[in-house]
């Protein structure tokens, strides 16, 4: 039996005589219009079929997207690993050859130290050998000087 107006009316004046006008208005502000269709069971079991074939389908999609953001990943993570490698071998032969030019430097200044070296001890050691010459001459002279006066 369909519900008209009239009888929502009806409906209406008994319910304001059974709990007062204002109630009686809540009420009804809580019932939907009559012209209103209401969904039924299996309009929200049909809801939540195509629902889920969607989020099916988004979740196909989101896998499908992940698999090729990892697919991404892992390349990208390989050029880095390789051009860590690069890096390696050119910071490794960038320090052997200062490592070889180090050793140049080094054994340059040893060079040119025990060079400086040689040199200055051999002055010194003419040095002192002229002065013991001199002072053995001196001495000599001085001795057969004294040896005269005697």
């Amino acid at each position: 039996m369909a519900v008209d107006e009239r009888r929502r009316s009806e409906l209406f004046q008994a319910a304001s005589a059974a709990l007062g006008p204002e109630p009686a208005a809540t009420m009804f502000e809580f019932l939907p219009p009559p012209t209103t269709e209401l969904a039924t069971r299996d309009d929200l079991s049909g809801v939540e079929t195509r629902l889920s074939g969607r989020i099916d389908g988004l979740e196909q999609r989101f896998d499908a997207l992940e698999q090729r953001i990892d697919g991404r990943f892992e390349a990208l993570e390989g050029r880095l690993e390789a051009q860590r490698r690069e890096w390696d071998e050119r910071f490794e032969a960038q320090r052997r050859e200062l490592d070889a030019r180090f050793d140049g430097l080094r054994d340059e200044l040893l060079a040119a130290f025990r060079g400086e070296l040689v040199a200055a001890v051999s002055g010194q050691t003419r040095a002192v050998i002229v002065a013991t010459a001199t002072a053995v001459f001196g001495l000599g002279g001085l001795a057969l000087s004294l040896a005269q006066l005697l």
